[in-house]
């Protein structure tokens, strides 16, 4: 058996996993700010640590996974004018932050629940561990590495560096980084242009604050994962991950403020995927390209031909490795939509095949070029998560499998204990580790479609969750207006329009 190896962006070279506490591993990955819609570029680094996740369960690893909610703050300082995301977007829709938060949140988990992502073991949010971040800001204060200026304070990075490596795990120089870092307005009272907000002093208008040795105010953005992930992971805990884009300032500033209150690193692995662009281009507002989860899931948005289910969508994602750049097309994802159903398609005949128990006829070269294929499973993931071999692998057994179907193959030309291997193999990894599920009935024509089908997903999440009265709801309004629904034995759902 080999052992698990992945890319640790950190030393940026493979390492073995070698977990601080036998048995146990523990992951943090930074989750999302909930001032809007999650939207296509939340899919990749969430599908990708929840696939992490279940790989480390199966190789009998007690995983606590932590994954944040940014409900404060979130001000930029990296090239912009510093804006606390929250407050600005409840002022727009004129809502309370905390109300304008649980909608998101909601929104949030309602696409994490269609992509079948598993739930984190712990999901803790900004506010409600300002004092864990109080202490830790205190706590750097008290050390000299991080100073107040007129009720903000902020970190002393040209100092930290005198005896740390700043910048290693991102690549940035610091001498580079004090030239071109550029004048925003409100941050003369910074001694470098670098350093980084630990604490904000709240301006009169600010919607959210807290009282703080230093006044009424906020935390930074950097300091509510250092604190969150120490109280529930340790002061060294084994993975941190989330997406390339999160490497500087934010992971950057993660170490270098873990690393004077506790006094070394607070993480062994750094794991990183790399980013979604659309048709070439990177997400952005001003390419108009930005697709929120409930357009994808509709296709309502003027760069989709068609909705997307989320089951495609995740196997789009698996199907190139985490640290390779995703291009997002209308042709991609139909393609991918494809070959997922031949995928399903095979697997499920698989299921209803049984083994004649005659090994006589078994095909030796056939027999060990399955057994190969199979085996491979686990080295493919074993090296750095490599979903997209799995893959490739699935898609060289599925000609097999169908030939079985055809006659073309007999049952027994493999022997009855590859036979075995083939089908818990297949299951394992398809269902249980990429976390895969059969397609809805779901038609691309029209958006009548697209709002039954998005129906369909909110119903199979209600029974998924035993509410059953939401279930038999969305069931009866539908017969109401002519829609019948039939639950399939495969789990799949179609419907009829009288």
């Amino acid at each position: 058996m080999s052992e698990l190896h992945f890319y640790n962006s950190y030393t940026r070279q493979k390492e073995k996993f070698e977990p601080l506490t036998p048995g146990y591993a523990g992951l943090y990955v930074c989750g999302p700010t909930v001032s809007g819609e999650s939207h296509l570029g939340h899919a990749r680094p969430y599908i990708t640590f929840d696939v992490v996740q279940r790989y480390l369960k199966h190789l009998g690893y007690k995983v606590r996974y932590v994954r944040n909610i940014t409900d404060a703050g979130h001000f930029e300082e990296e090239g912009r004018e510093a804006i606390d995301k929250v407050g600005e977007k409840a002022k727009l829709e004129k809502l309370e932050p905390m109300e304008m938060v649980h909608k998101y949140t909601s929104l949030f988990h309602y696409g994490m629940r269609l992509f079948n992502n598993d739930e984190p073991s712990i999901e803790p949010t900004a506010t409600g561990h300002i004092i864990e971040q109080i202490t830790m800001i205190e706590t750097i204060i008290d050390k000299g590495y991080a100073y107040e200026v007129n009720g903000s304070v902020y970190f002393d990075v040209k100092k930290y560096a005198e005896k740390y490596p700043y910048g290693k795990l991102s690549g940035r120089i610091l001498d580079d980084l004090l030239e071109t870092t550029r004048e925003l307005d409100g941050q003369d009272e910074k001694r470098n242009k670098v350093d980084f907000a630990l604490w904000k002093k709240a301006p009169a208008e600010h919607i959210q604050h807290w009282n703080s040795p230093w006044g009424e105010g906020f935390p930074g953005w950097h300091i509510e994962c250092s604190a969150m992930s120490s109280k529930y992971l340790g002061e060294t805990f084994d993975i941190h991950g989330g997406g390339m884009d999160l490497l500087f300032p934010h992971h950057e500033s993660e170490i270098a403020q873990s690393t004077i209150v506790h006094g070394h690193p607070p993480v062994r692995y750094w794991m990183h995927n790399n980013m979604i662009t659309i048709n070439g281009k990177k997400m952005g507002k001003s390419y108009n390209n930005v697709i929120k989860l409930s357009e994808l899931f509709s296709g309502n948005h003027p760069i989709l031909e068609q909705p997307y289910h989320p089951m495609v969508v995740r196997f789009y994602i698996l199907q190139t490795h985490y640290r390779s750049t995703l291009d997002f097309s209308n042709e991609a994802l139909q393609a991918s939509e494809k070959a997922f159903r031949r995928l399903w398609e095979a697997y499920e005949i698989l299921q209803k095949i049984t083994h004649p128990g005659n090994a006589d006829a078994a095909n030796a070269e056939l027999d060990k070029q399955v057994t190969n294929w199979c085996n491979e499973f686990e080295e493919f993931m074993n090296d750095d998560f490599n979903t997209a071999k799995v893959i490739a692998n699935m898609f060289e057994l599925a000609p097999v499998i169908n030939g079985i179907k055809g006659g073309q193959v007999a049952a027994n030309a493999i022997s009855a204990g590859t036979f075995e291997l083939l089908k818990r193999t297949f299951k394992t990894y398809l269902e249980e580790i990429l976390g895969m599920q059969p397609l809805a009935a779901q038609q691309s024509g029209s958006k009548l479609d697209s709002v039954l089908s998005l129906l369909i997903e909110i119903r199979k999440d209600a029974k998924k969750r035993k509410d059953f009265a939401t279930s038999d709801q969305i069931r009866n309004k539908l017969a109401e207006a002519g829609v019948m629904l039939k639950d399939e034995k495969d789990g799949s759902v179609s419907y009829t329009i009288e």
